[in-house]
């Protein structure tokens, strides 16, 4: 496989991502004009039995199960949104999730959080669960998203991480993978790093942290957070650092792909399995600072 390729309107994902069901869409029965609470919910998954996020019918996703389980302990329709909408196989440490109760009672909290831990753990847990602003969004209120990737850089590979790591034997060179990361960060335009999104989209993103960090044994991790992602865009940074890392591409060519957005795209993705959407950053707070249990209301 080579390292690009025109783009290709197949893959694990076929659809851009702002064409997908969203998870944000009004559910049939929820009366907006009637009175109503927000609920914020810190939520972990494990994405390997999910089509991703968004509720798409017909198909398992986080987005689906959380909507029903939270339908069933509140006894009516809720809207979700959440704060990246993860593809395929992708997990979760902080995903941020807010839905809109249709109630003027109080929200027990505490209840809801354990009944869909109970319902749909160990896969998805609620770590943290608030009522919050009525303006609360979590999508369109986040300022930036960090996500990970765990590597494991072995002979032979680990079988109690391989649901949440890439496996690779060749030798990496941890100069090498921080030399490719550092280009990154700062403003750019992703098109070569991300499957190509509706008209009218962009693909100009702002990387705020790219870098890894060397674990011990094998592991490495690399983390990166922008205040938005491109559809892919993360898989395929980290498929073309690992290059970097084995030799096949030199870390300056780094900066001349981001800076010819009619390169072709970057063919090659890493692994779902290995990514997670580690914490999202809101003003004044984030799931990265602040214990689960003490996320301000």
């Amino acid at each position: 496989m080579t390292l690009f390729e025109a783009p290709d309107p197949q893959g694990d994902e076929a659809e851009p991502l702002e064409a997908r069901p969203d998870a944000t869409a009004p559910v049939e029965g929820v009366d907006e004009a009637g009175p109503s609470q927000v609920v914020r919910l810190v939520v972990a998954y494990d994405g390997a039995g999910f089509r991703g996020f968004a509720r798409q019918p017909g198909t398992r996703t986080v987005g689906g199960v959380l909507a029903e389980s939270a339908a069933k302990v509140l006894r009516g329709p809720v809207e979700l949104v959440c704060a990246g909408r993860t593809d395929a196989g992708v997990h979760a440490w902080a995903q941020v999730v807010s839905m809109r109760v249709p109630t003027d009672d109080p929200v027990d909290t505490d209840k809801l959080a354990r009944a869909i831990t109970r319902q749909l753990g160990p896969e998805v847990v609620v770590r943290a669960c608030h009522v919050v602003a009525d303006d609360f969004d979590a999508r369109r209120g986040a300022t930036w998203r960090r996500y990970r990737y765990l590597v494991v850089n072995r002979p032979v590979p680990d079988p109690a991480l391989a649901r949440t790591s890439w496996w690779v034997d060749a030798p990496l060179d941890i100069h090498r993978l921080r030399l490719a990361a550092d280009p990154f960060v700062g403003e750019h335009d992703f098109a070569c790093f991300c499957r190509k999104g509706p008209e009218g989209s962009t693909t100009q993103r702002t990387v705020l942290d790219s870098r890894w960090t060397d674990l011990g044994d094998g592991l490495l991790r690399y983390e990166i957070a922008a205040r938005a992602f491109c559809w892919q865009m993360v898989r395929s940074v980290v498929a073309t650092i690992v290059e970097a890392g084995k030799g096949r591409v030199r870390p300056g060519e780094v900066l001349g792909m981001l800076r010819d957005p009619e390169r072709p795209r970057v063919s090659v993705l890493a692994p779902a399995h290995g990514l997670t959407l580690w914490a999202v950053g809101y003003d004044g707070w984030s799931t990265d600072e602040v214990a689960p249990d003490a996320v301000p209301a």
